[in-house]
């Protein structure tokens, strides 16, 4: 399997840790009540992120954040891995890509200021050279 396509499936992992880091704390603070309903708005007055502790929240947000930012990755990977242009540059940045994914969330989770934002755009920033290579 080429790297880039192992890194997606790591970054896919990777989601799938998001979301327990994120919804174990979110299950305990709610309660099931909360978690388990239907989650009409009229019931739950406001929505549920804006219920969690700071912290909590702050996972969430990073959790929707890189489901943004998969989407991305997941076509830089697609485009490289289709056109066979795997090359040394397209795989640092997909190790690059999922190194700073890692490192995002705790930073994101501990508030950490300006570090969230400039590891956020190094993965940002991996993923477009990706794209661009495979158009040189």
């Amino acid at each position: 399997m080429p790297p880039e396509l192992t890194a997606l499936a790591l970054a896919g992992l990777l989601q799938g840790i998001q979301y327990a880091l994120m919804a174990i704390p979110a299950n305990l603070e709610l309660g099931p009540g909360k978690t388990l309903s239907p989650r009409d708005p009229d019931r739950l007055g406001r929505p549920l992120i804006e219920q969690v502790s700071p912290r909590t929240g702050r996972l969430f947000r990073a959790l929707n954040n890189h489901f943004e930012g998969l989407i991305l990755f997941t076509l830089a990977v697609i485009v490289v891995t289709l056109s066979d242009q795997s090359t040394a540059l397209t795989q640092t940045c997909a190790w690059t890509y999922l190194a700073a994914r890692v490192l995002y969330v705790p930073a994101y989770a501990f508030g950490l200021v300006p570090w969230r934002s400039l590891i956020w755009f190094v993965g940002f920033l991996s993923t477009m050279t990706m794209i661009a290579a495979t158009l040189i």
